[in-house]
């Protein structure tokens, strides 16, 4: 792994799985707030890993929780993504079905003590669900008996969104970075996990651009799987600068959401 072990061993200290209850009791003392990574089991084209929507943001979790001390929780790795399971290999949920985990997960919580939710989200196709799973949390309280207890809050960062991520894929990529399988994405799993990548030759090097719908649609519409992308241009290098500039993003929305900020 290319990114630094001082660093990747931080952030694994801060993960709720590798911790005890009365760890996590503790944390609880002096923080409400939670982390949590959100992505999908997916296609990314011949050459991306299948999980890289939640490789992505999983990583940069760490990264925050090492530099803030955020607490982690477990990865919410499967997503809305019906629309790429005409390839193998991908893994969805009904939106009713994530929104239903969702609260589950936030209510679990909650039931503890957590009131804050920083979602770190790598899929695109999450991004409504998760919308209408927070307006759903809102609702049982405000319908509820409990409709004077204080609001859970939410906050939903997209990575491959932040103000500092764009600017530099753009610098980076320009017009072939696409919006599936991006250079991207593919960029920050070659930082994460270079020993597991891919090389396979693409053709066109830069893939088709369109709308997509169902299932059968997206493949017959690209059918190696990418999006306005040429991945062949992704490498560690370009990953290692695209996870800084996301920590740069993050860290700073983590501390002013949890009111840790200097």
């Amino acid at each position: 792994m290319a990114q630094d072990e001082q660093t990747w061993e931080a952030g694994e200290r801060r993960r709720l799985q590798l911790l005890t209850w009365p760890d996590i009791e503790e944390y609880l003392q002096t923080s409400s707030s939670i982390l949590i990574p959100i992505g999908s089991t997916e296609q990314h084209g011949p050459t991306g890993l299948l999980g890289t929507d939640a490789l992505c943001p999983e990583v940069l979790s760490r990264g925050v929780a090492a530099r803030t001390g955020a607490l982690i929780a477990p990865t919410l790795s499967i997503g809305m993504a019906q629309h790429h399971l005409g390839f193998p290999g991908s893994i969805s949920l009904r939106p009713s079905t994530l929104i239903a985990v969702v609260r589950d997960v936030v209510t679990s919580l909650a039931s503890q003590g957590f009131e804050r939710f920083f979602f770190v989200n790598g899929h695109g196709g999450n991004i409504a669900t998760l919308q209408a799973a927070f307006s759903e949390i809102h609702a049982d309280v405000s319908y509820g008996a409990q409709s004077n207890r204080a609001s859970l809050q939410f906050q939903l960062h997209s990575w491959w969104m932040l103000p500092s991520v764009r600017a530099r894929s753009a610098e980076l990529f320009g017009e072939a970075e696409g919006s599936h399988v991006t250079c991207s994405e593919v960029s920050l799993t070659h930082y994460a996990h270079g020993p597991h990548m891919k090389s396979r030759p693409l053709s066109p090097k830069i893939a088709p651009k369109g709308p997509i719908g169902d299932a059968r649609d997206f493949r017959s519409r690209f059918p190696d799987g990418r999006i306005g992308s040429d991945p062949t241009l992704a490498n560690a290098e370009a990953g290692e600068t695209l996870y800084e500039a996301a920590l740069e993003d993050l860290c700073g929305a983590w501390e002013e959401f949890t009111g840790t900020s200097e």
